[in-house]
């Protein structure tokens, strides 16, 4: 009588990624009854057998740990570099911090593009720019993380070049991305510096008899603040500036609005749209009002960089405080921007634009791009007092340099990324202190050397954004792969599109203002 055969029980079959995991590699589930597997070689043409009947998903070590591993992919550097160094974020610092970066002084020209536009298509086209900038904000905050590859995309040129390749990324989007950072860094100096003096002008009044700074050390005053604040180590440590930056914002915009409007409409006012001269000139005047109202939102850069500093797991994925906080943040921008836009319009009309050739005639110190700001100084100056006149400015100062700090850390995390892969090591704290003083003060050598940077803000200005309002839509089409012809594919293409297409309108707009009007370029000489 033959015996029994031995029954033995087959290996489990695990994916590769788990034999590694320290529990799994000491289970006796992976070796046999009586081999021991520190003795056992697998010999080369053996293949490991599936229990055909349990399917891998319903197994104990199934799919949901084999994406949690998965997920946990990062660049080793990443605990190295200031947006990434610290990941104990929430949605109250998503929301401090991209207050902080969406609203600016950029919003002060609003009432400007309506004068071109009118009452109607002017309100239209702030809703619609709104709501587009707002959806491509979502898209950025939904492809912040891949299920697919366990890759947290932490900058946004980083998701750039995995999407479409570091070519690419060097060719359409290094330029808009560096501009945005360093670029604005260098206009915050320009406008922190120029409000300055008007502070100061507005402090000391008329009879004072002190020697006033020139313009360029004022430049140099705000700048040593700004590298001041600069030395705090990472992103998330700024967040209280970052709402400091986030209140003044509101401040400067309500207070000049709520002073306009309180003081009434002025006499001879008119709502009638401008048409200047032949349609050719008109049709680069509304293309120049819709850039306006597109550069007044900002911010779309830094998404990800702030979405970075959140923790992430499987079950509690970082999209979700971070769009909580967007939202909250959006709601206060639409509060800030709707009515400064609105109100503004109602009480200066067509006089907002004339009212900054004039102030800056008689007030060196004003910005010309101060727009609502020189428009209240231009035509109040004598009705309110000057604390009224001078808080404002205070508050775009303050805000100025807290901007400073999150549009500069882009590029602090960028030079201390190449000092980290070449030499293997975190920045030590000088070599940090080092980096951040030298672009601090490279910021301030540029706003000296081309002051007229502003007159170029057109142009520039087209070619970075398709970074707010049409990378994210083609970025979106190319990772999640939707259906042809649904809606989520039409609306993508559609915006994407536009978006380039307003771009390059933009663009032309700018080259055309430039040969038309000119650019008197003062190098080394601030006003």
């Amino acid at each position: 009588m033959s015996e029994a055969p031995e029954i033995r029980s087959p290996p489990v079959s695990c994916p590769p990624s788990q034999l590694h995991s320290p529990s799994l590699t000491r289970s006796p589930l992976l070796c046999s009854d009586d081999e021991e597997a520190p003795q056992r070689k697998t010999p080369k043409n053996s293949r490991t057998p599936r229990l055909s009947l349990t399917p891998r998903f319903i197994t104990p070590l199934g799919s949901p740990v084999r994406r949690a591993l998965r997920l946990t992919k990062l660049d080793p550097h990443d605990a190295w570099l200031p947006i990434t160094e610290s990941r104990n974020g929430n949605a109250y610092y998503a929301a401090f911090h991209t207050l902080c970066s969406g609203i600016g002084i950029q919003a002060l020209v609003l009432p400007v593009a309506f004068t071109i536009l009118g009452w109607t298509w002017g309100i239209i086209s702030l809703s619609l720019a709104f709501i587009w900038q707002l959806y491509t904000l979502w898209l950025l905050v939904q492809l912040h993380e891949s299920a697919e590859t366990g890759m947290r995309y932490s900058r946004y040129l980083q998701l750039f070049n995995a999407t479409f390749g570091e070519r690419l990324g060097q060719l359409l989007a290094l330029f808009p991305i560096m501009y945005l950072s360093a670029g604005t860094c260098i206009a915050l100096i320009i406008i922190g510096g120029s409000t300055s003096k008007l502070f100061y002008q507005i402090a000391c009044g008329a009879t004072c008899t002190k020697v006033p700074l020139t313009t360029v050390e004022w430049y140099l005053v705000f700048t040593c603040a700004a590298v001041l604040l600069s030395q705090l180590p990472n992103l998330n440590s700024i967040a209280g500036v970052s709402l400091i930056g986030a209140v003044t914002a509101i401040g400067y915009c309500t207070s000049i609005w709520v002073v306009s409007v309180a003081e009434g409409r002025l006499p001879g006012v008119s709502y009638n749209p401008v048409s200047e001269g032949a349609d050719f000139e008109h049709v680069f005047s509304v293309l120049n009002a819709l850039g306006i109202i597109a550069f007044a939102f900002r911010g779309h850069n830094l998404i990800l960089e702030i979405q970075a500093t959140m923790p992430f797991s499987e079950k509690h994925p970082s999209s979700v405080p971070m769009w909580k906080g967007v939202k909250f943040s959006y709601a206060i921008i639409a509060l800030g921007l709707f009515p400064l836009a609105i109100g503004g319009y109602w009480a200066y009309g067509h006089m907002v634009t004339s009212s900054i050739s004039e102030s800056n005639q008689r007030h060196r110190g004003i910005p010309a791009n101060g727009g609502m700001l020189t428009a209240l100084y231009a035509f109040h100056s004598q009705d309110v007092s000057q604390f009224v006149l001078g808080i404002p400015s205070l508050f775009i100062i303050v805000n100025a340099v807290s901007s400073f700090q999150i549009y500069g850390m882009p590029m602090f995390d960028y030079m201390e990324s190449k000092y980290t892969v070449r030499m293997k090591k975190p920045c030590s704290l000088w070599h940090r202190v080092l980096f951040r003083t030298m672009f601090g003060y490279g910021c301030f050598f540029v706003a000296v050397a081309i002051p007229f940077l502003g007159s170029l803000a057109g142009l520039i200005g087209g070619i970075t954004l398709p970074v707010t309002l049409a990378y994210p839509c083609f970025m979106w089409l190319k990772i999640k792969k939707p259906d042809m012809y649904t809606l989520k594919w039409w609306l993508n293409w559609g915006l994407g599109v536009l978006g380039m297409a307003l771009s390059a309108a933009l663009i032309a707009g700018g080259i055309y203002v430039v040969i038309h009007t000119g650019v008197e370029a003062k190098f080394f000489h601030p006003e």
